[in-house]
Order: C-alpha cells, then sequence, then structure tokens
C-alpha cells in the first residue's frame, strides 16, 4: 500500500491550476485567486496623517515640557490645514493631514488647554521628531506591487485593493467540481428509510467542504449500484467540469462499479493506501465526450464510510482542488500536542484520530474512532497525525493538525 505522503505526491504531481479569469467587483471577489499582479493606482497615505487626536506642532517649539502654544487652527478628517507658523499649534483629528511646517503630533492627553484662555494649549512632553505621524506612501505608492497573482483573496486582502483604488480584479474562475453518491442502501434526509437503508450523510458533508474552498460545486445525486447508471454519471460529470468526486464503490465488491466505470470512461490508479480511516482512494481522469480542448475530467473516489470519506478528503482531495486554483497546496499548520489519553496498540497504517482540545492544553480522544461514526469528527476540532506502529502514552507529545487549518 502507498503512504498518505506517496498518494499525495501522485496527486499533486498531475494537477495544473486553471487558466481562465475573469474580471469581478472587487468586493465581489472574496474567497477567488487572483489572477495578475496588481498596482496601486495611489499613494497610501495620499498625504502625511495623524495617527492620535491631539495637536500637531513644531519640535523646535517644544523643547521642554510645559511649553505654551497658540491654537492657530483645527483640522478634521477630511480637510486640509494651512502653514504651521512659529509659537502655533493645530488642534488635529486621528486621519486628518499634517500641516506644511509641522514635524510631530502630541496626543491630546498630553496637552493641557490653558484655563480661561480658549487658544493656548500647554504641551506637557516633549515630543520626538516624527511622533504620531503616517507618512504619505508608506503603505503603498503609486505603481507598488499591492497584491501578488495567487493571492487568496481574504477580507484583508479586498481591503487592499480598495485602499489602492480598484474597483475591479481579475481572478481566476472558479474550479468547478461534480460530485455524486453511489449505494442502493442511500436515501436523503425526508425521505422515508426502506429496509436495510441509511441516510447519505457524504453529500451534505463533501458538499460542504467543495464550497468551503470556493469551489462551483454540482450535486450529481446518487446513483444507483449499477454499471451502466455509474458510466453515464461519469460522461455527465464530465461534460463541464474540472473534478469529479464519488463516494462509495471504490473497493472490489462485485456491486463496487466505480473501477469499470471509470476504466470504460477513461483511466484510472486504484490505490490502497496505508491510512486509518480511509483505505480505498481512487484516482484518474474521464474523457469528455465533447472533445473540447481540455479533453479530460480529473477524478477521485472516496471511501464510502463518512469518517473514512470526510478523512481523505482533508488529506487528499484538498490540496488537489487548491493546486488546480492554483494555490500553494501546503502541508497544513500542525501543532505537537500533550495527549491526555493512552494509545497503547499502534495500527500498521497511519492513523488519524479524532481529538479535542481541553481546558487543560491537552487532548482528548473520542471513545469511538469507527470510520462510520462521524459525531467523532463533529464532536472533535482536530486529527491526531499517528505514524504506523508508534503507540504513545499519556502525557507523550503527539501531532495535532486542527480542523480549521484543513477546512479553510
Amino acid at each position: 500500500m502507498l503512504t498518505a505522503q506517496q498518494a499525495l505526491e501522485h496527486l499533486l504531481s498531475h494537477a495544473q491550476p486553471v487558466t481562465e479569469t475573469q474580471e469581478v467587483k472587487t468586493q465581489e471577489a472574496l474567497g477567488r485567486i487572483l489572477a495578475d499582479n496588481v498596482s496601486s493606482l495611489v499613494d497610501v497615505p495620499p498625504l502625511d496623517n495623524t495617527s492620535m487626536d491631539g495637536y500637531a506642532v513644531r519640535t523646535a517649539d517644544t523643547q521642554s515640557s510645559g511649553s505654551l502654544l497658540r491654537v492657530a487652527q483645527r483640522i478634521p478628517a477630511g480637510s486640509v490645514g494651512t502653514q504651521l507658523e512659529p509659537g502655533t499649534a493645530a488642534r488635529i483629528f486621528t486621519g486628518a493631514p499634517v500641516p506644511p511646517g509641522a514635524d510631530a503630533v502630541v496626543m491630546q492627553e498630553d496637552c493641557e488647554v490653558v484655563e480661561g484662555a480658549h487658544d493656548q494649549v500647554q504641551i506637557n512632553t516633549v515630543p520626538n521628531l516624527g511622533q504620531w505621524i503616517r507618512r504619505r506612501g508608506e503603505d503603498l505608492t503609486v505603481g507598488k506591487t499591492a497584491l501578488s497573482a495567487g493571492t487568496y483573496l481574504r477580507p484583508q486582502e479586498l481591503g487592499v485593493a480598495a485602499s489602492a483604488g480598484l474597483t475591479h480584479l481579475l481572478v481566476k474562475r472558479r474550479v468547478k467540481v461534480a460530485a455524486f453518491f453511489t449505494g442502493d442502501e442511500l436515501a436523503l434526509p425526508g425521505e422515508p428509510l426502506k429496509p436495510g437503508g441509511i441516510y447519505n450523510s457524504n453529500r451534505d458533508t463533501l458538499l460542504a467542504c467543495l464550497k468551503s474552498l470556493g469551489c462551483d460545486a454540482t450535486d450529481l445525486g446518487i446513483v444507483p449500484d449499477r454499471l451502466e447508471a455509474t458510466r453515464q454519471a461519469l460522461r455527465n460529470a464530465s461534460q463541464d467540469h474540472d473534478l469529479i468526486i464519488t463516494s462509495g464503490g471504490v473497493s472490489v465488491g462485485e456491486e463496487d462499479h466505480i473501477k469499470p466505470a471509470v476504466t470504460a470512461e477513461g483511466r484510472l490508479d486504484l490505490w490502497q493506501i496505508a491510512i486509518k480511516p480511509g483505505k480505498p482512494l481512487a484516482f484518474g481522469a474521464v474523457r469528455k465526450s465533447n472533445q473540447s480542448a481540455d479533453g479530460e475530467a480529473w477524478f477521485i473516489g472516496l471511501p464510502g464510510n463518512p469518517v473514512s470519506s470526510f478523512v481523505t478528503f482533508l488529506l487528499f482531495v484538498r490540496p488537489f482542488i487548491l493546486k488546480l486554483q492554483g494555490r500553494e497546496a501546503k502541508t497544513p499548520q500542525s501543532y505537537f500536542m500533550r495527549a491526555d489519553f493512552d494509545w497503547p496498540k499502534a495500527d500498521r497504517r497511519n492513523e488519524f484520530l479524532r481529538v479535542k482540545v481541553n481546558a487543560h492544553g491537552g487532548l482528548d480522544l473520542f471513545p469511538n474512532q469507527s470510520s462510520g461514526v462521524l459525531t467523532s469528527a463533529s464532536w472533535g476540532d482536530g486529527l491526531v497525525d499517528c505514524p504506523p506502529g508508534q503507540p504513545f502514552k499519556k502525557g507523550d507529545l503527539v501531532k495535532y493538525i486542527p480542523f480549521d487549518a484543513l477546512l479553510h
């Protein structure tokens, strides 16, 4: 069996980023991938301005504590002051341009208005040159790269783009993913369960994972456990999608039709990966019958057990999609944390245990680690990555991967 790292390297060696782009409004670009470098249209900030409410002064006039200055002007944000004359100060408010001649700002807490003389202020501290002044262009200058191609656009990146004066951004089109689910035992919530039936949890789990990654996800529903039905679903899914993912049917039983269906409609590597939960994982491609320039849609078949499906999506499908998007498919952030439980019987496979951080800074284990118990993933907030054949004891440090690092 392949190791998890070997399987991931194989997937990523095949993924090629989408090349099509589209222009969107900056405020509608959240979660998209920037297709090209963008440069600032303005200096940010456009003028020297104050970061504090207070008084703009000349340091030459404030060489000692207690200096008295005449308040000659008042400058709120959005207005521009006049030349600051020697011996005067300007009342100034956060964000307002510093008037010519001023070379420091003293915050109002360090100043005192002189009683009976509303136009005089006492400066009670000696300011440093440039104190509380944000210089023109200290964030961005005209023509400077504000955001680089390949950047995943979070709220803070949209703020940078807006500060640079950019109303529209050129982004990669969304990766298009089709998903369907095999199993005659499956039903949708709200439908009556027949004898031996079970509600399809993988549908909601995997579609939500796809949407959280910013994919354009298409739900093709439940496909009967028949070869021709599986082949037809693959043909339909391949036409307008970059990737097809399925859940179930990737083993080698008589009712598992994914392998022969994908082989007939394209090409397939069928793996057994040395991980737990999740061992069977299929990877390949399905031909597009419309003979488009991109002649294949990638295919990844996940196990049917809900925890196995969820964990293999996080470990393999997610980085594959990140690379299709043009993002860096880097190893998810992990931490060494204290296990507050024993794990005496290590499996020969790489295990991923569902755990939760407790109030004492350690990790608690969900008591039932079965691949069919999805509540273990809902209860937990991450996974412990257990190397094959390595048991550990309570108090040992283990590698912890939070779900937040795998879902966003």
